[in-house]
């Protein structure tokens, strides 16, 4: 097949889930296809990060947007009650240089990421599959819980713009992917759509045990300007370790991730490290006894998690996230609730070296048996070539119609 994949964000370096993601798709189809990229970005692409996908795909348009007006978008789509974030994302500009590069690849389907990119592959008449990745609705809806006033006001607006716009999506395209059931099932579905569950996979070369001094106690890891991790992280520092530190009151955390927030930086201390923006992720997961996601809001599947547990880090975390990693409670992971149940589940891990050590197995023969980018690659191979044949049988209909 020759595809073309329309992705929001460059997809390399990987320091956002969704560019992991794409990242390992376009690695997996590059084997028996033709992958011709098209990416919008907000910042400059380096050519370092241009010269990493050419080795997977045979041609690469990138498209730099304006942020300015990107925001301008925004508040437009507002006031005519669209979706702010489709709006920030579209350009009528970065539209007609992506209908000359579909012109001259000429693809057998077209493979787009994200919700926001809805406008740029809606009009096109070849095949086409959409990936949710997440489900946006619920995030927004989950987000929206936790503030009162203008910030209620707008986060309840985009919650319901993006699930009309999920809903609407499930008539334009002719294949739809997503990340988990629990996002699938969160879908305003048409009764006839059905949405495959694409998983995310682990990199198992690159994220592989290393032997290391445990110079911490828990670690934290993710983007630190994705509004999840902010909260999961103060959440972590501010309710959940004051009730570890009462027994383990030496116990060290380590919070790793890319451009922290000042409200991530602020809480740094002789007990908390905050590490910005790091080269390799993986020293900071084999340096810590357990890795914690306090995930409170969000959407998705948290790849930190899958990394935690290839790597054999014990891992601590809360229904929320397990909803779309389907871990075994007491075998793979320990779950917590609120802040007092997962500062138990830390305490048990670090008063119990036997229990982190068969936690840790478990959690690894539980991401190598599920979670592999190979076999999650051929099943959206499938989900493509079925939108391709998909397309074509409605086709045929239509004309036997006239």
């Amino acid at each position: 097949m020759k595809i073309l994949i329309i992705l929001p964000r460059f997809p390399y370096p990987l320091e956002k889930g969704d560019k992991l993601r794409a990242y390992h798709q376009i690695r997996t189809l590059s084997t028996n296809n033709e992958v011709y990229l098209f990416a919008l970005s907000h910042d400059r692409v380096e050519d370092m990060s241009i010269k990493e996908m050419r080795r997977f795909c045979k041609d690469i348009c990138v498209v730099r947007l304006s942020k300015f007006k990107g925001a301008l978008r925004a508040v437009r789509n507002l006031f005519g009650v669209r979706s702010l974030q489709i709006g920030y994302w579209d350009s009528s500009k970065a539209r007609k240089q992506l209908r000359h590069f579909e012109a001259k690849v000429n693809p057998d389907v077209i493979y787009t990421q994200m919700i926001r990119t809805i406008k740029y592959a809606a009009h096109s008449q070849r095949p086409k599959v959409m990936d949710f990745q997440d489900a946006l609705s619920m995030n927004y809806e989950r987000r929206m819980l936790n503030y009162k006033g203008l910030r209620y006001f707008v986060l309840h607006y985009e919650f319901k713009m993006m699930r009309s716009a999920e809903y609407n999506a499930c008539g334009i395209f002719d294949g739809l992917t997503i990340i988990s059931e629990t996002d699938s099932h969160a879908i305003p579905q048409h009764k006839e759509t059905e949405i495959a569950i694409i998983r995310n996979g682990v990199d198992f070369d690159y994220f592989h045990q290393m032997d290391m001094e445990k110079r911490y106690e828990v670690v934290f890891c993710g983007n630190m300007q994705y509004k999840p991790n902010i909260d999961a992280s103060r959440f972590l520092v501010g309710e959940v370790m004051p009730i570890v530190w009462r027994t383990h009151p030496n116990a060290r955390v380590v919070l790793a991730g890319a451009t922290p927030k000042a409200s991530v930086r602020q809480l740094a201390s002789d007990r908390v490290k905050v590490t910005g923006s790091v080269i390799d992720i993986r020293p900071f997961y084999a340096q810590s006894k357990v890795f914690v996601a306090p995930m409170r809001i969000g959407s998705g599947l948290q790849n930190k998690l899958l990394e935690a547990m290839s790597m054999g880090i014990p891992c601590v975390t809360t229904p929320l996230a397990n909803d779309s990693l389907g871990a075994t409670d007491g075998s793979e992971v320990l779950l917590g609730r609120d802040a007092g149940q997962l500062a138990t589940a830390i305490i048990r891990m670090l008063d119990n070296e036997a229990l982190r050590q068969s936690i840790a197995e478990q959690a690894q023969k539980f991401v190598h048996t599920h979670f592999s980018w190979e076999a999650t690659g051929q099943q959206l191979e499938a989900v493509l070539h079925n939108a391709i044949e998909n397309h074509s049988r409605h086709n045929e209909t239509a004309m036997e119609d006239e």
